[in-house]
């Protein structure tokens, strides 16, 4: 049997489960295990409902919508809380396989609608909710594949375009940087493999590796020791011609450990760093975040224009794979606790802190 609170008796205290959930509401992180509702409305909703957020005090939560309607509560219209969730990530499976299954063309987003039953907008806002991305990013996303298996097994560029769907070769060389990492006649040569230089370097969190290929940087890992550094390197990139170029790359070492040290950067460093139409848009917004500051995945969602995606926004950020240059760091929970980090969420603690407080590099600390 679940026990509520009264409806208008405001002189409980809230159990300490309930912060947990309060913060869970404010960043928009999940949909799972409970329901709040507002007794200044009268309405209950789903904690990743879109909106406007109300007075803390006002809140009551609930572990079912059942519950909630027995304290008399009725459900948001906007975040239809007595909807199956699972129906709706059926929906978004069975438009994905359409999609997977469409080798010419992405589908629109009317006739995957129409084949699952829903409506255009409703699709699009299960996609964005479900995957962080729309069912055309996900579309995209496939042909991309699909272009470097073509790139490998078709007898020239221009066929393996067509057959990858393109519907033209300029468009695909207009993008190719950020979908291959090359253009699509160096994809076809190498097979995607690439040349990779690496350094490493003491930092103020132990130890830090650069790679770079002829393009930018690709990789920024922190870490105790060189060797598991290196280890982890080649295992992340098991085509590419991995060698040690101290000389290289000992300026970029140097402005790596300087924004390790809670230091503005000095100049702009490139990057050779490939993701999704979702992913690049959340390492964008990361990049405005500046030094000293953070900000919440929800907030850092509803600035790329995806409200409900927090917790997409915060698989992007794991997705991240230059650390400090793309200051994932800088993302936090709505509670103020840092939260998980890649290199450990100790590190992301110090990294933080330094931020807030930066100190001079050590000029005794240099690339080795």
């Amino acid at each position: 049997m679940t026990i509520t609170m009264p409806l208008l008796d405001d002189s409980e205290p809230t159990p300490p489960i309930d912060d947990d959930r309060w913060a869970a509401v404010l960043d928009h992180r999940t949909d799972a295990g409970f329901f709040y509702a507002v007794i200044t409305t009268g309405v209950y909703c789903r904690p990743s409902c879109t909106s406007r957020r109300p007075r803390r005090e006002n809140v009551r939560f609930f572990d079912t919508p059942a519950a909630a309607r027995a304290a008399g509560f009725r459900a948001c219209q906007r975040c239809a809380p007595e909807a199956d969730r699972d129906d709706k990530a059926a929906t978004v499976e069975q438009a994905c396989r359409l999609i997977d299954a469409s080798d010419e063309r992405i589908p629109t987003l009317t006739e995957l609608a129409a084949v699952t039953g829903s409506t255009p907008d409703r699709l699009r806002r299960a996609f964005v909710h479900t995957l962080g991305i729309t069912p055309h990013q996900y579309g995209d996303a496939r042909r991309v594949e699909r272009l470097r298996a073509q790139l490998r097994a078709a007898p020239d560029v221009t066929g393996a375009v067509f057959a990858a769907g393109y519907g033209s070769t300029s468009r695909i060389y207009e993008h190719a940087d950020s979908r291959l990492g090359m253009t699509p006649g160096e994809y076809r040569r190498d097979g995607g493999s690439r040349t990779v230089r690496f350094s490493t370097a003491p930092c103020r969190l132990g130890r830090v590796l650069v790679a770079t290929t002829d393009r930018g940087i690709c990789r920024v890992m922190l870490g105790d020791d060189d060797d598991a550094l290196e280890q982890a390197l080649r295992a992340e990139l098991p085509a590419a011609g991995i060698t040690r170029d101290d000389d290289t790359l000992a300026a970029s070492l140097v402005e790596v450990t300087h924004r390790l040290s809670g230091n503005a950067p000095t100049g702009n460093l490139p990057l050779d760093i490939r993701g999704t139409a979702f992913q690049q848009r959340v390492w964008q917004a990361l990049q405005r975040i500046p030094i000293g500051e953070t900000r919440t995945y929800g907030e850092i969602a509803g600035e790329i224009g995806s409200p409900r995606a927090a917790r997409a926004v915060g698989q992007a950020c794991g997705a991240n794979e230059v650390a400090v240059v793309i200051p994932c760091h800088r993302a936090v929970r709505a509670s103020g606790d840092p939260g998980k980090y890649r290199w450990g969420s100790e590190r992301k603690r110090r990294l933080l802190e330094t931020e807030a407080n930066p100190a001079d590099d050590d000029p005794n600390r240099g690339p080795g």
